[in-house]
């Protein structure tokens, strides 16, 4: 699929795309910060037919209803293509040392070389959380590496 830019001098940048349906969708980054999830007319692809201004928040919201599938998606792709390379979704228990303590506590990556992706919390994903990120009970890690090295870090985040 092919996004086009297009820089709209003193307002931001517009990312545009045609849907399989033919719909011209797009999304106006303001340099306030504002965001407008655009769809065009199809006849008029100039004229927008309707547009939904986004806060922050909203757009923050959008964007992981729609990226959680997708990083799945990914994960899944990437394990069948490169032998080796496994994705599990582990949970963070109840009685997990590393409840309501930061990612970064529990050295993952140095202990296991394998890689937290991404945490699943309450159904909005935190794609790529850093060390800082706060784990909670009940929270799904999503982790890559080899079969081993996942294993491990399975190992980690229930017992320490």
């Amino acid at each position: 699929m092919e996004v086009e830019q297009t820089a709209l001098p003193g307002i931001g940048l517009r990312h545009d795309f045609t849907t399989q349906s033919g719909k011209r969708v797009g999304v106006v980054s303001h340099r306030t910060g504002r965001r407008d999830l655009v769809i065009y007319d199809r006849e008029d692809p100039d004229r927008a037919c309707e547009v939904v201004k986004l806060n922050d928040e909203e757009a923050d919201a959008l964007v992981e209803l729609l990226g959680a599938p997708r990083i799945v998606q990914r994960l899944n792709q990437a394990h069948q293509e490169v032998e080796g390379l496994v994705s599990l979704q582990l949970p963070i228990p109840p009685g997990s040392p590393y409840a309501d303590r930061p990612m970064g506590d529990a050295r993952v990556r140095t202990r296991t070389s394998a890689s937290i992706v991404a945490v699943v919390r309450n159904g909005q994903v935190f794609a790529s959380p850093n060390p800082g990120f706060v784990f909670a009970a009940g929270d799904i890690v999503v982790v890559v590496g080899s079969a081993d090295t996942t294993s491990e870090v399975a190992d980690i985040l229930a017992e320490g």
